[in-house]
């Protein structure tokens, strides 16, 4: 199968018909590069580079069928360099040392500058990318990788340090939709030839499934097109059977992010947010465990004091899960994220236990005042010379409401400060009034 990119100078042939329809209608140019305007739009820093043929290495980041492997080939077309492309999961030493000969003698012989592409770039091992490290220093070749996985963790420091990062982004709907149009209607690349007619909600359809995968809206699109008849025509329902249903991009970067989403649009007071977070993580087969966890922390981070109920409601759910199994042991997770979600918020008691733990770490150590320490200790302390009036405890449910003023720590520190919002109204007022109480306490002396 003939690569329309292998040879950028070859402008002149056209794509081989037994291609894949996603492969011949890639982007020949940086105008059809669908979705990425963030990077590519008019006086964008990597259009800048490009145009101007004043880059080194570049890593392109971003989910299965934004473009990252179609652009590094217009990239090559645009600078007329010539391109060498390696695949992470297959490749080896020995190949990336042959492609960097290949590319030492076009450049020697023909003043030829090569740019080598390595798609799944964090597959190669730490050895496998350090082979590279060299030859870019050299300008022996032009580097640009391609991965599905963040590059700050999965690509080595040394190569990431020498590259420059774009992020792409799924393509939205509307680009997909006209580019499915524009397929139908191009006779040269895409099925122009063809007689066909598409019902504009069957290619709605297909592009709002591909999820911003702009191969698999043209692969589904392709294979809609297949007919016993010479006039096709594409309804929804055909529509429906050629992307069937869409597999979620949730590989490690999807897990984290989604849980995060989860767990922010809770903190924000958002449950429509949280469900439709939840069921996606539901939908790509996140272990709902995990899932019920993260509610019980959320529940004492992000609501704590203001309805501890919560704390309750997200347990229970919890134990519903084990309980009952999946997927039944959805209908609790819901309960408790719209509960969550919809409580009053306070992180007053998580913000107080860090400042707390931050006295400790940074700060003088404190003792255990003399009265609040164990009758062993106050024997001992009483034998060194200790007053006894000062290792004298009172103990609070000897006095009115449970209450007799008393120091607790030294230095008379504060951490915890109740909010205003659902009970903790309750909490500041009652911690007000004891606060009244030892304000007008009456000293040793009186």
């Amino acid at each position: 199968m003939s690569d329309l990119f292998t040879n950028p100078q070859a402008t002149a042939n056209k794509p081989e018909v037994s291609e894949p329809l996603a492969a011949r209608m890639r982007p020949s140019t940086l105008d059809e590069v669908l979705g990425q305007n963030h990077i590519l739009g008019e006086g964008k820093l990597l259009r800048r580079a490009i145009e101007a043929d004043r880059f080194t290495s570049l890593i392109f980041y971003g989910p299965p069928g934004t473009g990252k492997t179609s652009l590094a080939n217009v990239i090559a077309r645009t600078t007329g360099s010539r391109f060498e492309s390696l695949n992470g999961v297959e490749s080896n030493v020995a190949e990336i040392r042959a492609k960097i000969e290949q590319a030492k003698i076009h450049r020697d012989l023909r003043g030829e500058t090569t740019i080598l592409f390595i798609d799944e770039i964090h597959r190669f091992n730490k050895a496998q990318q350090d082979v590279l490290l060299p030859h870019l220093e050299r300008g022996t070749v032009r580097f640009i990788g391609a991965t599905t996985h963040n590059p700050y963790f999965y690509v080595n420091s040394p190569l990431v340090s020498r590259s420059q990062i774009f992020q792409l982004e799924p393509v939205d709907t509307e680009n997909i939709h006209n580019l499915l149009q524009r397929a139908i209607s191009d006779p040269e690349r895409g099925l122009g030839k063809l007689e066909i007619t598409a019902d504009p909600e069957a290619l709605q359809h297909l592009a709002r499934l591909s999820d911003g995968d702009v191969r698999k809206a043209l692969t589904a699109l392709e294979l809609a097109t297949i007919s016993p008849t010479e006039k096709i025509h594409i309804t929804l329902k055909i529509a429906e059977e050629s992307i069937q249903r869409k597999a979620i991009d949730y590989g490690d970067e999807g897990h984290y992010d989604t849980i995060s989403a989860f767990i922010k649009s809770i903190r924000g007071s958002d449950p429509d947010a949280a469900l439709y977070w939840l069921a996606k993580m539901l939908h790509a087969g996140e272990d709902p465990r995990f899932i019920s966890r993260r509610l019980v922390i959320s529940a004492s981070e992000d609501i704590g004091l203001a309805d501890s109920g919560a704390l309750r409601v997200a347990l229970d759910a919890h134990h519903a899960l084990e309980f009952v199994g999946m997927p039944e042991g959805r209908i609790p997770l819901a309960h408790a994220t719209v509960y969550l979600a919809t409580s009053p918020k306070s992180n007053s008691a998580y913000a107080a236990l860090a400042t707390a733990m931050k006295d400790v770490e940074t700060g003088r150590t404190l003792s255990v005042p003399p009265h609040l320490r164990t009758k062993t200790r106050k024997k001992l302390a009483s034998a060194s010379g200790t007053p006894d009036e000062d290792m004298k405890y009172l103990y609070s449910h000897d006095y009115q409401g449970a209450y007799i003023p008393q120091s607790y720590l030294p230095e008379g520190r504060t951490y915890y400060n109740p909010g205003d919002q659902g009970l903790e109204k309750r909490i500041k007022e009652r911690l007000e009034y004891w606060k009244s109480l030892h304000a007008n306490a009456p000293t040793p002396e009186s």
